[in-house]
């Protein structure tokens, strides 16, 4: 069984990489196309996004190191593994995208006030915003679906940063169509709503970075499952307790059963081995189950 999970890490290992190497050459071709834009459509909202993609490699960078780090198999030191590290690459994910989106809200609020004249941005800036938001909205689903299948939080939370960087580009091409529709004002004002999508997106990302820190439990239909498979092996006679925990992309399950109480110890240890080997097969993210027999 424990071999068996070790190629599993081996192999969600060898999924985030490559995902995360296509990301990263997407992105530096993407965010050097929309900063040549930018500069030359003279669109401070067309800049703003070039450095919100730009700022997407270099957090890429840190879930790959996430990714590698948290699939370390256990040690002496570490005898539970090292999957919260991983939160830990989504903690300093989301920190890195907030202080992105206060840098490109502040931008935006200086050139409102500005007793500069605002320039009409260029025709090439929309046809970057475009390309932009079709381009980051095929990075969210690519990487998300990445994620779902190897269960990386660190790599969810990059493909949000994706989506994030989707919507900015949706504002981005609002506010650089209003300014050459005659509204210049709306081009830093798009940075502004920027900052909000990039603020509730690493918000997102942190929050749930937490609770997988912090011991958080399954949600209650998971837990429901499992209590389905354990009421389903031979021996149980009832399910007391039922106890889950997040660590990292991995789960631990503590489960109190109620089994016959003249059994000897050696019937009540099989019935627990049944019961934990058909939750670890069962549920491919518990990384260990542990039972407890309560005579009935």
């Amino acid at each position: 069984m424990e071999q068996i999970k070790e190629k599993e890490f081996q192999n969600d290992e060898k999924i985030a990489m490559k995902v995360s190497g296509v990301t990263i050459m997407v992105n530096l071709i993407l965010s050097l196309l929309k900063l040549f834009a930018g500069i030359w459509a003279r669109s401070g909202a067309m800049v703003s996004d070039a450095v919100h993609s730009a700022s997407d490699v270099f957090s890429t960078f840190i879930v790959m190191i996430g990714v590698k780090v948290s699939n370390r198999a256990s040690d002496s030191h570490h005898q539970y593994g090292h999957e919260r590290l991983e939160c830990v690459a989504s903690i300093i994910l989301a920190v890195i995208l907030f202080a992105t989106g206060i840098g490109i809200g502040i931008s935006g609020i200086q050139n409102i006030f500005s007793s500069k004249t605002l320039e009409l941005p260029g025709r090439l800036a929309l046809v970057a915003a475009v390309i932009s938001i079709v381009v980051k909205e095929w990075m969210f689903w690519f990487t998300r679906s990445a994620a779902k299948k190897i269960n990386s939080g660190a790599l969810m939370a990059d493909a949000w940063h994706h989506r994030s960087d989707a919507f900015s580009s949706v504002g981005a091409f609002v506010g650089i169509l209003g300014a050459r529709l005659g509204f210049p004002v709306l081009d830093p004002i798009a940075s502004i709503v920027i900052c909000f999508f990039i603020g509730k997106a690493s918000f997102d990302i942190f929050k749930d970075a937490v609770d997988k820190m912090v011991d958080a439990s399954c949600e209650q239909e998971l837990i429901d499952k499992m209590q389905e498979v354990v009421l389903a092996q031979e021996g149980v006679e009832g399910v007391d307790e039922i106890k889950t925990r997040l660590f990292g992309a991995k789960i631990y399950v503590d489960v109190e059963i109620a089994a016959k109480g003249d059994l000897t110890l050696n019937e009540s240890h099989q019935i627990a081995e049944k019961v934990h080997n058909a939750i670890e097969k069962e549920f491919v993210t518990v990384k260990h189950c542990m039972v407890h027999v309560n005579p009935k």
